[in-house]
């Protein structure tokens, strides 16, 4: 199998199994989608070379989050109500995929796209170091405002966890 036919293997895989999630019904059949999907995404971390980030991609989301996500779907129990979804929320939901659209589209409209060459491939462009060097130099502000949400997040989840002596348990 090429690697042309592999990424369009994985393309539609990826936009099939995102769509999935995005119209099923049971939302356990949603986060199993999602995995999916980050395990597709993955595929093509390893095909641009990137083998660190589909290995964090499969470790940090296919892992870690989707078992937080059915942890707290079960724990709510969801499948016993049926929630309508009122027209005001499908108006936002339509606007809001509009919107990204809209940016998609102009952010990719300047796109420079050029054909692999053998004289200027970089084999290093996804590894640790690189990666690594970016992260700490020209993204270390917002590297760091998402560590600090990611702590208060935390502190966030932890007090509301937490339960008081005589509160009602749900």
């Amino acid at each position: 199998m090429t690697t042309e036919s592999l990424f369009y293997f994985l393309a539609s895989l990826t936009l099939l199994c995102a769509l999935l999630v995005v119209i099923s019904k049971n939302p356990i059949h949603s986060v199993l989608f999602l995995i999916v999907t980050f395990f597709t995404i993955s595929g093509h971390y390893v095909l641009l070379n990137a083998q660190f980030l589909a290995a964090v991609n499969i470790i940090v989301y296919a892992g870690a989050i989707m078992v937080l996500f059915l942890f707290v779907i079960m724990f709510l129990n969801q499948n016993q109500q049926v929630v309508s979804t009122p027209t005001l929320s499908k108006l936002a939901g339509a606007i809001a995929g509009g919107m990204l659209l809209v940016i998609l589209v102009a952010g990719l409209k300047d796109a420079n796209v050029t054909e692999h060459t053998p004289g200027n491939f970089n084999s290093q462009i996804g590894m640790v170091e690189n990666l690594g060097q970016v992260l700490y130099t020209q993204y270390l502000l917002p590297f760091e405002l998402a560590s600090v949400l990611f702590l208060v997040a935390m502190v966030g989840a932890v007090f509301l966890g937490k339960k008081e002596v005589g509160e009602a348990h749900f």
